[in-house]
């Protein structure tokens, strides 16, 4: 009998590869392991075995195995499942899923190396000159690596050489597996052997008396280790004031043995300091709600004011899960939202709690997979949206919060999921329980409470301890201009506020969703802006080191002192962004403590952590921040948030602008005034009279909700069509247009006017590459996975076609 196996590879491919294995192997491979294997051209791919069967593909030469790498399943079978649902559901290969969810370095390198056969009979008028030049460097040294050799060469493709002094027996080509990961060990010692006995210390200290530094060291070491353990030297060091050469002296003397353990990177404190949780009335309310929907295996749309303490109530939940010996999934939009919150839960489930993120070194991520994999323990894992492809098991409640952020779906690379969506898909697998948290819900999950009573509504209208929401105030700038209450970018109103702030030693948020310095520089002559030689988008003026960079693809350049076109030397900048922000405000308050906080100022390790727990210590007075300080972050003493220029969000050409404009003041907002005193947030905008407003001062969701699903429907937009976005690539400009152009009409010709496009986006070059998107809008009565299939039967139809085999066609589903 023939025994075969299906693997998943970690390529974009859209298929399942079958190879053959012994019945030996058959016996021992299970699901989920990591199996070596052939592919291509002389290329070894780590992949993971998918199924196992008996059934001999007819369609290729089946090849067999390389090697077997793992004892045990690194993807467990739910894990399996899961992937299929995503690959399915968001039209990519099921080989993207596994290269965005296992860490890379758990997928085995292959290695190629070249090594010198016998070439006593060689005659070097068979070899051309690169085939020479391979051969006299495998004369000095063999084996060689593929990228020596191409580095000899100073040639990328050398294969066809490579492949020509194979076939005339000079060199053998050997493939090999390696891996990066590297375990952390830590040098330990104990008591040799010799002293274990009570008589054999108490002689040993004698004959320590003439080394008192050693006697000392051996003392604290008894002291602080009565059973003889193993205990890092780093600890002994720090504990008895010890120096290395100390130690080391003790060691070669025989006192101690020098051992090394394997240890955890990721390494929680053991001590809790506070496990009791009070709740307010109207928290206990919402809290008794959420189980009593979890107990009829309903999914929860938590609805609750910013301040209202929904941290509180989630803490109350999971402990109520945990104690059942299960695990846990909190899910956060972004890396920033984790700072205080892992603070706060680390006080109450020190022990239980995994953090899992990107900023992790990849030897972390490993060992965090491993943990989340092998252990039977109560587990908290707390991390933004790839933690949702941790290998779990026994998962009984996903928490999604600020569920909302439109950072929950990857855009790139593939595959382009929705972590709160693919969440509900999870939970139904591990029939587990999910928590959708949010002030500011987004349209579709309202919806789908409110209105389907698919989810249920619980709401919590109050701030926790009975605080005042802030008191929002429109600044009309169209006006203050005219009269000239303008300072720079700043209306009179809100220096005003500023200084009474600071005057009373609280703090100062200013809201801009731009960084850089200033998005566009302009000849006030000609006209010209500088733009990027990459991209079709205006190049940003920074200021700290006077360059223009492109924020798409980080093309930069220096500042321009004159317009290149007309030699004009009165160069003006248009719009502002953080950084002068941060210039006018220390201009005008240079007694004020002001810091920034956005994407350059946070690209260090733990440069975000230092400022927001520097604001936290009131040790500045003014931050300056992006989107990133509207996003869930926590400061007692901030009184007053200023919202520069809101306009922008509102006008951004895209179906939830609105709903993504209230959102997001509403979220900065809530930053203010999260203690006794009633906070103030002030809002500049050209455009006062706009409903919006209305809707934000009185915090009228309901409003904004009724305003927007009434836009949705009359203009096909979810929650009442599914959207998915085409977008083609190619550096030609005219291939992009032609193949698009054809795409659309043979969409057209079996979805009909629900096909939109193709059209260019707003910036139509990105990279060098040139893009058109096409949009379909698909009812909810009509077959999802029948157009699906078509689709991407349509974009196979437009590769066969071999003008256009060459243009990348990008599928995102649900793109929004």
């Amino acid at each position: 009998m023939n025994y075969f196996i299906d693997v998943i590879l970690p390529i974009p491919v859209n298929q399942l590869f079958t190879y053959e294995i012994n019945e030996d192997e058959f016996s021992f491979l299970k699901k989920g392991m990591r199996v070596a294997v052939p592919f291509g051209r002389k290329k070894i791919y780590t992949s993971i075995v998918f199924s196992i069967h008996n059934n001999l593909p007819t369609s290729y030469e089946v090849k067999s195995i390389f090697q077997i790498i793992d004892n045990k399943p690194l993807v467990n079978e739910d894990q399996l499942k899961f992937w299929e649902w995503i690959s399915k559901y968001y039209m990519c290969s099921i080989g993207e899923v596994l290269r965005a969810a296992i860490p890379s370095i758990l997928l085995l390198e292959s290695e190629t190396s070249i090594s010198k056969l016998d070439t006593s009979n060689i005659n070097q008028d068979d070899l051309d000159d690169q085939e020479f030049l391979i051969m006299q460097a495998l004369e000095t040294q063999s084996p060689l690596k593929i990228n020596e050799i191409t580095n000899i060469l100073n040639k990328k493709n050398i294969f066809n050489h490579l492949d020509s002094l194979s076939e005339k027996n000079l060199i053998a080509i050997n493939e090999s597996l390696y891996s990066k990961y590297k375990p952390k060990f830590s040098r330990c010692l104990n008591l040799s052997e010799s002293f274990i006995t009570k008589d054999a210390v108490d002689d040993l200290k004698i004959s320590l008396k003439r080394s008192p530094k050693q006697l000392e060291v051996l003392n604290y070491f008894l002291d602080h280790n009565n059973k003889n353990d193993l205990i890092e030297i780093s600890d002994l060091k720090n504990i008895a004031k010890a120096s290395t050469a100390i130690i080391k002296k003790m060691i070669d003397r025989g006192v101690f043995k020098e051992s090394y353990i394997q240890i955890d990177r990721i390494q929680n404190s053991k001590i809790n300091v506070s496990k009791e949780i009070k709740l307010s009335k109207g928290q206990n309310t919402a809290y008794n709600k959420i189980l009593d929907s979890f107990n009829r295996n309903k999914t929860v749309l938590f609805n609750g004011v910013t301040s209202s303490g929904k941290t509180e109530i989630y803490i109350k939940i999971i402990q109520s899960i945990l104690k059942k010996g299960v695990k846990v999934l909190y899910l956060v939009p972004e890396i920033a939202l984790t700072t205080q919150l892992v603070s706060r839960l680390s006080q109450v489930f020190s022990e239980e709690l995994i953090v899992y993120h990107s900023r992790f070194s990849i030897n972390q991520r490993v060992e965090i997979w491993n943990k989340v994999l092998d252990s039977k323990k109560p587990q908290l894992i707390i991390g933004a949206r790839s933690s949702l492809l941790l290998p779990f098991s026994n998962l009984k409640l996903i928490i999604i919060d600020e569920e909302h952020e439109q950072s929950y779906k990857q855009h790139e690379p593939s595959p382009r999921y929705h972590a709160r969506d693919s969440s509900i898909v999870l939970s139904k697998q591990f029939k587990s329980n999910v928590l959708l948290g949010s002030a500011t819900p987004s349209i579709e999950s309202y919806y789908n409470a409110a209105v389907l009573n698919k989810y249920d509504l619980v709401s919590l209208d109050e701030r926790y301890n009975n605080l005042q929401l802030p008191f929002i105030e429109l600044v009309n700038i169209r006006e203050k201009y005219k009269e000239g209450k303008m300072v720079g970018i700043f209306s009179d109103d809100l220096l005003e506020q500023i200084s009474k702030t600071v005057n009373e030693k609280k703090q100062v948020i200013l809201f801009q969703n731009r960084r850089g310095f200033s998005p566009i520089i302009e000849c006030n002559k000609c006209g010209y802006s500088p733009r990027c030689v990459n991209c079709d988008v205006s190049l940003t003026y920074h200021y700290n080191n006077k360059s223009l960079r492109c924020h798409y693809c980080g093309y930069n350049t220096d500042l321009i002192h004159a317009c290149p076109s007309c030699l004009n030397k009165n160069i003006v900048s248009k719009g502002f962004g953080t950084q002068q922000v941060e210039l006018e405000i220390s201009e005008l308050f240079p007694n004020y403590r002001v810091k920034r906080l956005d994407y350059d100022t946070t690209r260090g390790k733990n440069s975000f952590n230092n400022i927001i727990s520097s604001f936290e210590k009131n040790e500045f007075d003014i931050l300056i921040g992006t989107q990133m300080v509207t996003k869930g972050l926590d400061f007692k003493n901030v009184k007053l948030v200023g919202v520069l220029n809101v306009d922008n969000a509102l006008n951004f050409p895209d179906f939830r602008a609105y709903e993504r404009c209230y959102q997001l003041i509403q979220q900065v907002a809530g930053r203010s005034g999260r203690s006794k005193e009633r906070g103030k947030v002030l809002i500049q905008t050209f455009n006062s009279s706009n409903d919006i407003f209305n809707q934000i001062i009185s915090n009228d969701y309901e409003s904004m909700f009724n305003n927007q699903i009434k836009e949705r429907k009359e203009f096909k937009y979810p929650p009442f069509y599914k959207l998915i976005k085409i977008t083609l690539k190619h550096r030609n400009f005219t291939l992009v247009n032609e193949s698009a152009a054809w795409l659309a009409k043979n969409l057209t010709h079996v979805l009909k006017g629900n096909v939109l496009g193709p059209e260019f986006p707003h910036i139509n070059r990105v990279r060098n590459k040139y893009q058109k998107n096409i949009l379909i809008k698909i009812p909810l009565d009509q077959s999802l996975i029948a157009t699906k299939s078509f689709i991407n039967k349509s974009k196979d139809k437009l590769h066969s076609i071999s003008s256009y085999s060459s243009v990348s066609v990008i599928i995102n589903v649900d793109n929004y």
